[in-house]
């Protein structure tokens, strides 16, 4: 019977092991200009422990990481590339962080489109 029930419990734990899924794609928007921005969101996001791959398009805006769940969460990214100075879809940056950005990545300044933003 200790052995059935030992069957059981290793049987059990692989199940439970390998059902949870860690890694996970996301993708969100982030503001942003140029390759400055592009550099500091994605150094932002890598640095943090659970995100494995950071990768943001300035054409598009969007935001795409695989993070282990484990470690972080959707939130916790959003959050800390809002604390550098772009916007996300659920945090804002503070004006004081944001105006402290080159003027080229101060994207909410429609004149900051007009600059040059040239691809590093």
């Amino acid at each position: 019977m200790k052995k059935i029930i030992a069957v059981f419990f290793i049987i059990a734990g692989i199940t439970l092991g390998f059902g949870q899924d860690k890694n996970k794609s996301v993708s969100f928007e982030v503001k942003g200009n140029c390759w400055m921005c592009k550099n500091r969101i994605e150094k932002t996001a890598i640095k943090m422990q659970g995100v494995k791959f950071a990768s943001w398009n300035a054409d598009t805006k969007v935001f795409k990481a695989i993070i282990d769940e484990r470690k972080c969460t959707i939130s916790s990214v959003q959050k800390k590339i809002a604390e550098v100075g772009h916007d996300t879809g659920d945090f804002k940056s503070t004006d004081e962080v944001y105006n402290n950005l080159p003027a080229c990545c101060q994207y909410r300044n429609p004149e900051s489109s007009n600059m040059d933003h040239g691809k590093h």
